[in-house]
């Protein structure tokens, strides 16, 4: 399965995980994002660390960590997998700013809602455990993308209101991804953000979120 070619769609659809008992919902985007609850961020006591990545992965007998397993199914052309899991080859396409990526080493797996924001987000009040599940998350296919370095890095931490895709005829999809995973984890949004969010949204006409509730 080719990932990055089927997040193109028109819904953000996740992958049903064992023992996934939480229906998934559909809504506009429009109306997606006023579900999203409004509260007030903060920073105070922010460390990476405390969102461990990357894990084995969700195939533990492939001997590839997280970021290898999302490079693998994000590949248009599959790199191939020595020992230890070392990628070779391969090709990728960055849909940030839509660029070919033919190393792996020059791709980023961007955690779309950055850790930093969702820690401001309500992530602050998780278990070690629900932290270390939602840096890992492949339950959806947009949990994590991978995007070249430079892209990922000019995003940083920020969210809609400070940053989109500089290739801008993504951004209702980044929008959809954005959303749908802030809905899939409970997370918040404050008031700059939930102003950039409806206002990418009113041009996204047609656009919907499907999300799965995170265990």
């Amino acid at each position: 399965m080719v990932r990055s070619l089927a997040a193109l769609s028109v819904l953000l659809v996740p992958l049903a995980g064992p023992g996934s008992a939480r229906a998934a919902e559909t809504l506009p985007l429009a109306e997606a994002v006023a579900s999203l609850p409004s509260a007030v961020e903060s920073r105070d006591g922010y460390d990476r660390s405390a969102f461990r990545h990357w894990t084995r992965g969700d195939d533990l007998t492939d001997g590839c960590n997280t970021r290898n397993e999302v490079l693998l199914a994000e590949a248009i052309e599959p790199p191939e997998v020595g020992e230890g899991c070392r990628l070779t080859g391969g090709r990728w396409w960055s849909y940030y700013d839509s660029q070919w990526v033919t190393s792996a080493s020059d791709l980023d797996i961007d955690h779309m809602v950055p850790l930093a924001e969702a820690w401001d987000s309500g992530a602050f009040a998780w278990s070690s455990a629900r932290r270390e599940a939602y840096a890992n998350d492949q339950g959806s296919e947009v949990s994590l993308v991978a995007v070249s370095a430079r892209s990922n890095r000019s995003k940083a931490d920020q969210d809609p209101a400070e940053w989109l895709p500089p290739t801008g005829d993504v951004h209702c999809r980044y929008v959809v991804e954005w959303v749908g995973t802030k809905l899939r984890w409970g997370l918040s949004a404050d008031t700059r953000e939930l102003a950039a969010l409806n206002e990418e949204a009113a041009g996204c006409t047609g656009w919907s979120v499907t999300y799965e509730p995170a265990a």
